[in-house]
């Protein structure tokens, strides 16, 4: 079997490492030739098409040693997937290794102490059904389907950020496979620049196999979308942008632009309308609700609401059926300090998205995440008010072109009136300037936890943080 080295070099694996591993494998091996493996390979991001060489799916933590081990005395190139919705398709490498831990999908939940020990293969719907049962949350994403891992590594913002900060600041520990092999537990007492790393750091500095998070109480929200025609953009993004940083942490609600799906509980005759407008999640009183969202019907007349009280795994996963995996993506991320009337203005210039799927949204990382220190966890951009998103998605290859152009174009016009860098788990693969531009005055002192726990970078198939002592 040919694979490839961390160095991208194409050596014959040798045999007996080969069997070896399989002897202490207690998971689920796929090759090429295997049944399964095409299943395996296939993430959410269909634009993406690589073909490991092995892809070991661990049915437990001594399975995530072995393939660690393996990967490193073997000098194999090795990825790490979780949820597998990493947008360049991080979570799979060619000719390599894949070390799956999709199958890690326990969930403890204290309702004592309010937390949650989460293993690395689940997804935020696992964790959602989990914790509403005691009316509890933490904060995520906004598609159920989106692997607690990336989301978590990448620093992670939510409908729940405003309220309660980042994923990262509510993650209480992480257990740990180091490059060495070693297992280890990091927080804030234990390994404790490891843990400052992982939050935010990606998956630079070991394979984490569970998380343990911090949870609130929450059961029900007011939430759901208020759409405006495109021709409002101007005026209510001028409204939203004095509007929202003033409003109580309770108040959440992102912006974007998109076109209206053909589909239900949108009325018929807006179905592939192009629109902007709000998708909202209030947690504070309810019947202060209404005064809430009033203004934003003030700031122009909506074309359409569907806002009203539901459980909050039920907002959590209102995108699954829009967007479910297979779906060509591509995506360009920025973070926001202020939206300038210049920003507004290329907003405007790029308002009709190229295809039904495609959008841009800007969601709020201000209030409670602004609060925390840039220089307390990995993730420092803590004076941006938003993580934009620019996203080409469509089901069908033929348009591929057409959308990664109009993100590329979007993104450059925005550029100047931007925070350098992004949020990592928004970026495709951009290179190494752009890594260190997200993480800023950071950026060093990760290169330094990545040379004490991973010094020959056998973690790099993700966005990379080179070890202080590496080559350049």
């Amino acid at each position: 079997m040919n694979v490839a080295t961390n160095y991208g070099e194409s050596i014959k694996l040798n045999e007996a490492a080969l069997t070896d591993f399989e002897t202490r494998f207690r998971g689920q091996l796929l090759y090429p030739d295997r049944e399964g493996y095409d299943e395996a390979r296939t993430i959410y991001n269909a634009m993406i098409d690589k073909r490991p060489a092995i892809i070991a799916r661990c049915a437990n933590v001594a399975d995530v040693i072995t393939s660690v081990n393996f990967a490193r005395d073997n000098n194999l190139r090795v990825s790490i997937r979780s949820g597998g919705h990493n947008g360049p398709g991080l979570a799979l490498v060619n000719d390599g290794l894949v070390i799956d831990l999709s199958q890690l999908r326990g969930i403890r939940v204290d309702p004592v102490a309010k937390t949650a020990r989460v293993d690395a293969g689940c997804t935020w719907g696992d964790v959602d059904h989990a914790t509403h049962a005691f009316g509890l949350a933490t904060v995520s994403g906004v598609i159920s389907t989106t692997g607690v891992g990336g989301l978590t590594l990448g620093g992670g913002h939510g409908y729940l950020t405003r309220k309660h900060g980042l994923t990262i600041d509510n993650l209480l520990s992480a257990d740990v496979v180091l490059a060495d092999g070693r297992w280890v537990h990091a927080n804030e007492h234990e390994h404790s620049d490891l843990f400052w790393a992982l939050r935010g750091g990606g998956g630079n500095f070991g394979v984490v196999t569970a998380f343990e998070y911090r949870l609130h109480p929450l059961t029900n929200v007011i939430a759901g979308p208020m759409f405006w025609p495109i021709e409002d953009l101007e005026k209510t993004m001028r409204w939203y942008r004095e509007w929202l940083p003033r409003q109580p942490e309770d108040v959440y609600a992102f912006y974007l632009t998109a076109e209206v799906p053909a589909g239900e509980p949108f009325p018929a005759e807006i179905h592939g309308r192009k629109v902007c407008g709000l998708l909202w999640c209030y947690t504070g009183p309810k019947d202060r609700a209404d005064a809430v969202i009033q203004p934003a019907r003030e700031a122009a007349e909506p074309i359409f609401e569907f806002i009203g009280e539901m459980p909050y795994p039920a907002l959590q996963s209102m995108f699954d059926g829009l967007y479910p995996p297979g779906d060509h993506w591509y995506w360009k991320g920025n973070y926001v300090r202020e939206l300038t009337d210049e920003a507004i203005a290329e907003h405007v210039r790029f308002a009709e998205v190229p295809t039904p799927k495609s959008t841009m949204h800007l969601y709020p990382v201000n209030g409670a995440a602004s609060r925390v220190d840039s220089n307390q966890t990995a993730w420092n951009k803590r004076d941006a008010n938003w993580s934009m998103v620019i996203v080409g998605v469509d089901p069908d290859p033929a348009v591929e072109k057409r959308m990664t152009q109009w993100a590329r174009d979007y993104w450059n016009a925005l550029q100047p009136h931007s925070i350098d860098g992004a949020y990592v788990n928004f970026m495709m693969e951009e290179g190494r300037d752009r890594v260190r531009d997200a993480y800023g005055d950071n950026y060093e002192r990760l290169r330094k936890i990545k040379a004490a726990y991973d010094p020959g970078n056998l973690f790099r198939v993700n966005q990379n943080i080179e070890p202080a002592t590496a080559n350049a």
